[in-house]
């Protein structure tokens, strides 16, 4: 399922959900959040939290253990609800290493920020790409991709925002992970198929971090 120079380089991925956290200041149901930890692997990990305002936050079970092909959450509270902190982005990172060892596998970084009002929170702003200059060659015509179009004058216009299928495949992504987990939650009103195993939620983090 991986490569052994992945435990070397200490490259090994790292499944969390979701890949950010936004708390909203005059919501004080987003003060407190869950980012769920996927071990896919034959052995048991050991995981740790880690933040760069460790101050501003509190985190249940910043330690601990994974058994393998299991998940786990990890409960984070905001403490430092203020006009200050709002527009900040701090850092997780969530680093595991073999249960039994101390070498770090593999790391995952999770922003996180505070913004004042859930409802008129705008955008975040998309970066703007531009098209590099290789030596020796002249300036090659791409034509437009589907989040493109030509204004009346002809010029190329670019959309404003991702395409329909990427918000689809996120959408479906999310629905998939709030759906229960077959074997790990416990009996519940939704019928049997509607119950995922682990490795279809991983596959639906991976591509939901793709989508991000």
């Amino acid at each position: 399922m991986f490569h052994q120079s992945q435990l070397v380089d200490g490259k090994l991925p790292v499944f969390v959900f979701p890949s950010s956290l936004t708390f909203y200041s005059d919501d004080q149901s987003t003060h407190k959040q869950v980012l769920t930890l996927y071990n896919p692997y034959d052995f048991p990990l050991r995981f740790k939290v880690l933040c760069t305002t460790p101050r501003k936050y509190t985190v249940v079970e910043a330690e601990g253990t994974i058994k393998e092909k299991c998940c786990c959450d990890i409960v984070i509270r905001h403490i430092d609800i203020c006009i200050n902190n709002e527009g900040i982005k701090d850092k997780f990172r969530i680093q595991v290493v073999e249960h039994g060892q101390k070498k770090i596998l593999g790391r995952k970084e999770v922003i996180s920020v505070l913004l004042p009002k859930k409802e008129s929170s705008p955008p975040p702003a998309e970066d703007n790409f531009m098209s590099m200059h290789v030596p020796g060659r002249g300036r090659e015509t791409i034509q437009p991709t589907s989040s493109s179009r030509h204004g009346p004058d002809g010029n190329v216009r670019t959309g404003g925002g991702p395409s329909l299928i990427i918000l689809l495949a996120a959408v479906t992504c999310i629905l998939a992970l709030m759906l229960p987990t077959h074997g790990v939650d416990g009996d519940t009103n939704l019928p049997g198929y509607l119950h995922l195993s682990l490795h279809q939620k991983l596959i639906a983090a991976y591509i939901l971090d793709q989508c991000t």
